[in-house]
């Protein structure tokens, strides 16, 4: 090993058999358990599942005690998910105040399928997305459970995350509740509150609570999922600004959407360049229509209860249809200010921003496997899921951190040792920037780096992350072993 490795002595903060990083210690710093116990139980299993992410509990605890322990913590009733996640909001809304100018704050909702011979529990109640079941090649029958997440991430206008602003999580017993009710209702003449579809609008209350007077900076992103007409009166009701796209043809004050915008002049040509899900390189050019009306409520009891909503409307349609692939047609529903070519290409990029919380998803379920997980209870899991919403904010914040403009000090992602290690693990010139350490921690998880390569995504970055915390704890053992 290095001598200048062997050397070297590192700070940490220790919560019984396990030490912290400084990072999550400043993370987890607003966490206050109703029991203290359970507040240092909780920064130690973070610690580790920090280490070695995507694996099983044995294998992160590695002896019958911490592995009690541990199940013992997500077992433990008086721990709510909201109490597991309150250090992570309270430094989110530290992040979004920091930064200057508007950011964007992404919703969407993401489920995680779990198998099992017997439906999750919940409370001693079977808790099913599906009633289906089927055949996994060895003669049994399995049946699929699911937990639903209701997630909001905060990035800048850029792109990098600043961490999450709401979760809500929830089972469904049976099938989807809401197409339940639709049997026996028109869905427009159902109360919001009896919808699964209220936790947009909590989703947005909790968010404009949390930030307080900086709630005025946000811009709210979301699918034609949540194109409700409950939520934008909710948005207008907050003075929040908010970016849709629809999925309704609505009433406005002369005919409806749709109408409106095919007799709206083409406002000026666009070229976009993108990537199918195939990887090939795609031009398009799209006609750029705006216009500015007042959209109604439904044609039923609502719209004594509603008010009119003035929006903005910017479409954007593919000028030639293409053979090989559906044309591109965007409508987007907005309480910006957009009156020129600028803005409204504005509108389109911060929506085009929304990907970035389906690769949140994406390194929650492929990086830290948390549908894997052999948890039996809704409860159990939910809780286990929370602390890695924290992680997968941190792997994604890293692989975002690494595309910034700006040079960045390496100690603002890795501690001493951390960056002695990718000094010295790879011999070649001193790293100097923060986009050099994590370059450096991308090629430890096979990262070539070659110079038509794209930059390094999640993927590298989490495999790096695991391969770092081995090399540290060598380089800890080397220590303590004289």
């Amino acid at each position: 090993m290095n001598t200048r490795l062997c050397h070297f002595s590192c700070q940490k903060w220790t919560f019984g058999q396990k030490t912290m990083d400084s990072w999550l210690n400043e993370e987890l710093s607003g966490c206050a358990f109703k029991d203290q116990r359970l507040t240092t139980r909780f920064k130690s299993i973070v610690a580790c599942l920090s280490e070695k992410s995507g694996k099983s509990i044995p294998e992160i605890c590695e002896e019958w005690a911490s592995t009690k322990a541990f199940y013992r913590f997500l077992s433990n009733e008086r721990v709510e998910a909201s109490e597991i996640l309150a250090g992570h909001f309270e430094q989110t809304m530290s992040r979004v105040k920091s930064i200057k100018g508007p950011c964007l704050v992404l919703h969407d909702t993401t489920e995680f399928i779990y198998n099992r011979k017997k439906p999750l529990s919940n409370n001693s109640s079977p808790l099913s997305s599906t009633n289906k079941q089927y055949d996994v090649g060895f003669g049994k029958d399995y049946k699929t459970g699911s937990i639903l997440l209701q997630a909001s991430l905060a990035i800048t206008l850029e792109g990098l995350p600043l961490g999450l602003t709401s979760t809500k999580f929830w089972t469904r017993k049976g099938s989807d509740p809401d197409k339940e009710l639709k049997k026996k209702n028109s869905p427009t003449c159902m109360p919001a509150e009896a919808k699964e579809s209220i936790k947009w609008q909590e989703s947005l209350n909790t968010t404009h609570k949390l930030l307080g007077c900086h709630a005025s900076k946000v811009i709210h992103v979301s699918d034609r999922e949540s194109d409700i007409y409950d939520y934008m009166c909710n948005c207008h009701e907050l003075n929040a600004y908010f970016i849709v796209r629809s999925s309704v043809n609505r009433l406005t004050e002369e005919s409806t959407l749709v109408d409106e915008v095919a007799l709206t002049k083409r406002a000026f040509k666009h070229m976009i360049n993108y990537q199918d899900a195939n990887g090939n390189n795609i031009e398009a050019t799209l006609n750029i229509k705006i216009k500015q009306l007042k959209i109604k409520a439904s044609r039923n009891n609502k719209q004594s209860c509603y008010p009119e909503l003035p929006i903005t409307v910017v479409s954007a349609v593919e000028v030639d249809r293409p053979v090989d692939r559906e044309p591109i047609k965007w409508t987007f529903l907005t309480n910006l200010p957009v009156s020129n070519k600028e803005e409204s290409l504005s509108v389109i990029d911060w929506y085009k921003q929304r990907w970035k919380i389906e690769v949140y998803f994406k390194v929650l379920k492929c990086g830290l496997k948390v549908e894997e997980s052999k948890l039996r209870t809704a409860e159990r899991l939910t809780r286990l899921i929370a602390i890695c919403c924290i992680l997968a904010w941190r792997i994604h914040w890293l692989t975002m951190l690494n595309r910034e403009d700006r040079r960045l000090a390496p100690k603002l992602a890795f501690d001493n040792v951390e960056r002695l290690i990718l000094e010295n693990y790879i011999k070649k010139k001193k790293p100097e920037t923060l986009q050099d350490y994590i370059l450096r921690l991308a090629k430890l998880g096979g990262y070539l780096a070659r110079s038509n390569d794209p930059p390094p995504g999640n993927t590298v970055i989490w495999r790096g992350l695991n391969r770092l915390y081995e090399l540290k704890a060598g380089f800890e053992l080397a220590q303590n072993c004289g």
